[in-house]
């Protein structure tokens, strides 16, 4: 199945297997285009799931920056036991 990066919704469709096989044999998504445009991508599964933790913790990593810049700007820090009663957990 080389070279099956892009193809049409009806394409795949008729080649669903081979789709979904290219996609988690190669590790690189196929795009579904609708009138020449991407409407959707077929990815393997684990490859999405790295995918969504690796922007979790990215989102993290901002907040924490985020934090910190406020401290350094004189905010102050919430306390522990204020987090956790604000979040249910005292």
């Amino acid at each position: 199945m080389g070279g099956m990066t892009e193809m049409t919704v009806s394409d795949a469709r008729a080649r669903l297997a081979d789709v979904v096989d290219a996609a988690r044999v190669g590790h690189d998504p196929v795009y579904l285009t609708r009138r020449g445009q991407r409407v959707a991508a077929v990815i393997d599964a684990d490859d999405l799931d790295r995918l969504i933790a690796a922007a979790e913790d990215l989102a993290d990593l901002e907040a924490v920056r985020a934090a910190r810049a406020e401290i350094a700007d004189g905010e102050s820090a919430i306390p522990w036991e204020q987090v956790k009663a604000d979040l249910g957990l005292a």
